[in-house]
């Protein structure tokens, strides 16, 4: 039952957090990040409601996806940590959404190994808006070239951009990064009025308030839904 209280709480505070803003309560998704977590644990969550779930890790990734399609629960998952291009393969076959393309590359492989007969892999662009070595992501100068490729590839569906700015108590240093990427989300809209750009990935337990304030349209939470992470050797 702690799951379930959890994502009350969370959808309370996201609620929040818009009306505080002017927002509509739904115009922002909240993506379950569910990483070292048991599928018992999903379980959970699914019976709260939940469907959208992120996974860091491609194999746990993909078994879980496997554990709930072989039991008829539609769901949708999202790959939101760091790609090797060896795996990319699995990402393009079993995911609904991609949140962390950051090169030409990567897209490419995963336009050729999308299965046909799926719907394009959703895939949003990774920004490394506080520019540390340490981070994945592009540049922001580098983003509408990889757009411009990607609207290219016809088995991928660009809709938005993603970021993991650099975590702070300085709540303005905070702010200035949040605000730095609705920016370029709104400049990616305007460059591909034609595409569907709809999705700002930003913002986790520590500033998902600010990334609501800031214009996130999706905020991943993980351990304040199912606790802390219990790391295998994966």
């Amino acid at each position: 039952m702690q799951i379930q209280d959890n994502l009350i709480h969370i959808h309370q505070q996201i609620s929040q957090a818009c009306q505080q803003t002017n927002r509509l309560a739904d115009s922002v998704q909240l993506l379950a990040v569910s990483k070292t977590k048991t599928v018992q644990d999903i379980q959970q969550a699914i019976n709260a409601g939940q469907q959208a779930f992120g996974e860091n890790y491609v194999q746990e990734g993909v078994e879980k996806i496997q554990y709930f399609a072989q039991k008829g629960i539609p769901l949708t998952w999202h790959f939101i940590g760091p790609l090797q291009s060896n795996k990319s393969r699995l990402v393009a076959e079993h995911f609904d959404w991609m949140q962390t393309l950051d090169r030409v590359k990567i897209a490419e492989r995963l336009n050729k190994q999308r299965p046909v007969g799926k719907p394009p892999l959703n895939v949003l662009i990774q920004i490394n808006i506080s520019d540390e070595n340490s981070k994945a992501g592009i540049q922001p100068k580098e983003m509408l070239g990889l757009a411009k490729h990607i609207e290219n590839l016809p088995h991928l569906r660009l809709r938005g951009l993603m970021a993991i700015p650099a975590p702070t108590d300085n709540m303005h240093q905070q702010k200035m990064a949040l605000s730095a990427m609705y920016v370029l989300f709104e400049q990616l809209k305007k460059a591909f009025p034609e595409q569907q750009i709809d999705t700002l990935s930003m913002g986790m337990t520590s500033d998902m308030e600010t990334a609501i304030a800031c214009g996130s349209t999706m905020v991943r939470i993980g351990t304040a839904i199912f606790g802390k992470r219990h790391y295998s050797t994966n």
